[in-house]
């Protein structure tokens, strides 16, 4: 499939009713609040109970920003929290047309929800996976009908950010790409068609540039303020690349390199050992209050 089949003026399959979101971490969140804004009836699921409570707080919490800062009305917020649920098992994939895994970037954790989501899935309905650098033909060829699986890797922060990559494996069938792009542009986003391939487009591109800023920060070359007013100043980035891991997660800035350089088999990719000491010391970013920078 082309990019030319991904173009607005075709006929679109038939809309999303119902998805299940599995994972309530930042970007299981993030994928929820999107769908539900389009209208879309959405369950977001977690092995963890109190993590869903907590992520539909906090898209609650979001809502009500939304609202106080006079981006949306009260009517608006009211109509996205009755599309939102929350589910109380994997049973709610049986009655579902999407359901999209957002878990963390591990490998056999993933394909055991895989396994799991798909035998529940109804034959039609696609299994989608947002991880950031995994190999969705892998992913694939644990689910009962690989076919049907494709990779939706979306961006943090989800809500804000337009992008989608759909990404397509080995096994991943023609009808199913063109539901997923229908999708990603039903709830108001832009799809990028992308090979499966490590890292695919964006953190094959991203993560070896953030890599460099931590190996200059390491040696000395400059200070982390520095380093990131150099790119937004010089290269016109809207943030520098050491606060953009901070807002990433340093954790899985490191997943992602490890990945890379496993899977392309290149040490350009090798993750800098400030980057493995922070990840070690719990010093994550943003959701930890403490990275590159302090957030608390």
């Amino acid at each position: 499939m082309s990019d030319e089949s991904i173009r607005q003026d075709e006929v679109r399959p038939e809309p999303v009713r119902r998805a299940l979101v599995v994972g309530a971490g930042t970007m299981g969140r993030g994928i929820a609040q999107s769908i539900a804004e389009a209208g879309i009836a959405v369950s977001l699921y977690d092995v963890d109970p109190v993590a869903v409570e907590r992520g539909v707080a906090a898209i609650g919490e979001q809502w009500a920003k939304a609202v106080a800062k006079g981006r949306r009305t009260g009517s608006e917020i009211a109509e996205f929290q009755s599309q939102l649920q929350s589910a109380e098992s994997l049973a709610r994939a049986a009655d579902v047309d999407l359901a999209i895994e957002a878990v963390f970037e591990h490998l056999e954790t993933k394909l055991a929800l895989i396994r799991e989501v798909s035998a529940l899935l109804p034959a039609t309905s696609i299994l989608a996976s947002n991880t950031s650098s995994i190999s969705i033909t892998r992913l694939a060829a644990a689910a009962t009908r690989p076919e049907r699986v494709i990779g939706l890797h979306f961006f943090n922060p989800v809500p804000v950010l337009p992008l989608v990559e759909v990404v397509r494996g080995m096994q991943t069938a023609d009808a199913t790409v063109e539901h997923a792009v229908a999708f990603v542009r039903q709830i108001g986003k832009e799809p990028a068609l992308v090979q499966d391939s490590p890292g695919f487009v964006v953190n094959r591109i991203l993560l070896p540039m953030i890599n460099e800023a931590i190996f200059c920060l390491a040696e000395g070359v400059a200070s982390p303020e520095t380093i990131d007013a150099t790119m937004k100043l010089g290269a016109n980035h809207p943030m520098g690349p050491l606060a953009l891991a901070d807002l990433i997660g340093l954790d899985v800035c490191l997943d992602i390199l490890e990945t890379l350089q496993r899977d392309l088999g290149d040490d350009k990719y090798r993750p800098a050992p400030l980057l493995r000491r922070m990840v070690a010391a719990g010093k994550l970013g943003r959701k930890r209050g403490a990275g590159f920078y302090d957030y608390v």
